[in-house]
């Protein structure tokens, strides 16, 4: 059974975003030291056409090889004119309003996204699935997840798009790890608590 790792980045309050969801004030604390813990540990979670720019696009996938996105996350990309911003992994889109794939790497995911992620989990594949977010996407996969990976960045927002839109509900997970870095970021790795 492949694990379904919510790999994010959130405020120290839990916000993956403002309440418009631009995370651009996470984008300073990529330095150096946290690019490269990125790049050796997790590089399937780049861009493709950052990898391309950095010179990096051949570096081996090491967790992933299937990226789910929502929308709004895709979106991003879409207005950059990018229409499979992860070409190297197979890329799935779970909206209700995006009715045809503008490029043949990328599904969309029309309804039951919970099904197609059990379908996708049941695969024979060294690899999880990453899911990149955002918010209403994690909410729906809750109890889907088998992994966080949480990169929290030293700031504080107030209010914003949750790590999670859902209702209330008590999840328990277990930490793994935690690693900090000198800018401030920390990760913290917890796997779903059976």
């Amino acid at each position: 059974m492949r694990k379904l790792t919510y790999f994010i980045a959130c405020s120290i309050d839990g916000f993956i975003g403002g309440p418009d969801g631009d995370a651009s004030f996470m984008v300073p604390f990529v330095d150096e030291e946290f690019f490269e813990f990125l790049k050796s540990e997790y590089p399937e979670t780049l861009p493709t056409p950052g990898r391309r720019h950095l010179g990096i696009d051949d570096l081996p996938n090491k967790r992933f090889d299937t990226i789910i996105q929502g929308r709004a996350s895709y979106d991003l990309a879409l207005k950059e004119g990018i229409t499979s911003p992860y070409a190297h992994l197979r890329e799935y889109v779970a909206s209700r309003t995006l009715t045809e794939s503008p490029d043949p790497n990328v599904e969309i995911i029309p309804a039951d996204l919970v099904g197609t992620v059990r379908e996708l989990k049941a695969e024979d594949s060294a690899f999880g699935i990453y899911l990149c977010g955002g918010s209403v996407v994690a909410g729906e996969l809750i109890d889907e997840i088998d992994e966080l990976v949480i990169k929290t960045y030293p700031v504080v927002l107030g209010t914003g798009m949750p790590m999670f839109g859902s209702g209330f509900q008590v999840s328990e997970f277990v930490q793994e790890s935690v690693r900090a870095f000198g800018n401030g970021v920390v990760v913290r790795t917890y796997s779903r608590k059976r």
